[in-house]
């Protein structure tokens, strides 16, 4: 048994597989209609409304999603596009990461004092420390570093 693969169709080769689709349906729904009781053709008719008035309200929804655009709840409760809000809200959005940016500055600059204090101190303990040369080269000497400060 062999196994084809169709190539992959793009967007618009999909829609306008539909739309043909879509018209053979409807010829042939023509080419019946007339043989249907009025109150079958009514509903079909009803139906067939509602599915154009749903087609719409989903390509209007694929419009409105596709754009990109903020919206922002303004006075009175009402919501409208950030598009004409210009450099005011680039800067308020922009002002969290600023926010965030000085934050690891400062962070990493108390994290570093912190790191010099504590050399500071070994060197201090060190230089006040009556120790020969040869003990600095033992490698049992951060051993002795350590018990001697507690």
């Amino acid at each position: 048994m062999t196994k084809t693969t169709n190539p992959p169709r793009s967007h618009t080769d999909v829609d306008a597989l539909q739309a043909r689709f879509g018209v053979r349906i409807a010829s042939m729904l023509d080419e019946h209609a007339r043989s249907t009781a009025p109150d079958i053709s009514e509903r079909l008719r009803f139906a067939r409304e509602q599915a154009l008035a749903r087609a719409q309200a989903a390509r209007r929804q694929e419009q409105v999603v596709s754009a990109p655009a903020a919206v922002v709840v303004g006075r009175g409760g009402s919501a409208t596009l950030a598009e004409h809000l210009g450099w005011w809200f680039k800067l308020a959005s922009a002002l969290p990461l600023a926010m965030l940016v000085l934050g690891l500055v400062a962070i990493n600059r108390v994290h570093d004092k912190a790191q010099i204090a504590a050399v500071a101190e070994v060197d201090a303990a060190l230089l006040a420390d009556d120790l020969p040369p040869d003990a600095y080269s033992d490698p049992g000497f951060a051993e002795y570093l350590k018990t001697s400060r507690e």
